[in-house]
């Protein structure tokens, strides 16, 4: 039996047409994106979205396709590793109040996609935490693709490590007693910071 090897993803333009038996339906990749991903406030589309914004803030390709699997989100060119986070106090769905702020900080194994195993004992994978608050609160005017609609909290991974009162998340006011918020423009220098804060502490360590 052939082992099945892992497919590679290639990257689309969004023209590419759903066929029938070779024929080119009225439907294209686009109008399947339009349809699926619209809605930047679900909770699913969002996440990516953050990571997408902390991708685009350490000058990401955007031709190097998101590998859902891999053991963190981001990783920069010279190297640091970025598990990204997101939350909202507005929701796609109707409310009666604001969300309660709390991010999951929980330590995971990591999944090899080439060999289909769970490695390592559960653990934080990345260098660098970055958490993306959407704090916009006005469901009229909120646009999760206006970046000053965004606060950025930004973590070396060994604060995580070492915090006490869970290991599994964290909530706003948790997250603000170790760091300040920072705005989209600060972040990326932010993220150099943690990384070299990360790197003290491992040689201290």
């Amino acid at each position: 039996m052939n082992e099945l090897k892992r497919r590679k993803a290639s990257l689309k333009n969004g023209n590419e047409c759903l066929t029938d038996n070779g024929l080119n339906t009225n439907y294209n990749l686009l109008d399947f994106w339009r349809w699926s991903v619209s809605d930047l406030l679900s909770n699913a589309t969002r996440g990516r979205l953050a990571e997408f914004i902390v991708g685009t803030a350490i000058g990401i390709n955007s031709e190097n396709l998101r590998d859902e699997w891999d053991a963190y989100d981001l990783i920069t060119d010279d190297g640091i590793k970025i598990e990204v986070k997101s939350a909202a106090y507005i929701q796609s769905w109707d409310q009666k109040r604001f969300s309660t702020i709390s991010f999951s900080i929980k330590p995971t194994k990591y999944w090899d996609a080439e060999t289909n195993i769970y490695r390592d004992e559960p653990k934080r994978h990345a260098d660098v935490y970055v958490f993306c608050l959407l704090k916009h609160k006005d469901k009229n005017t909120i646009d999760p693709l206006k970046l000053e609609q965004w606060d950025f909290y930004v973590l070396p991974t060994y604060r995580l490590d070492n915090y006490q009162r869970s290991q599994s998340s964290i909530t706003i006011n948790s997250l603000e007693k170790l760091t300040n918020p920072k705005k989209y423009s600060e972040l990326k220098d932010e993220i150099t910071k943690a990384y070299e804060e990360q790197k003290t502490t491992r040689r201290n360590g």
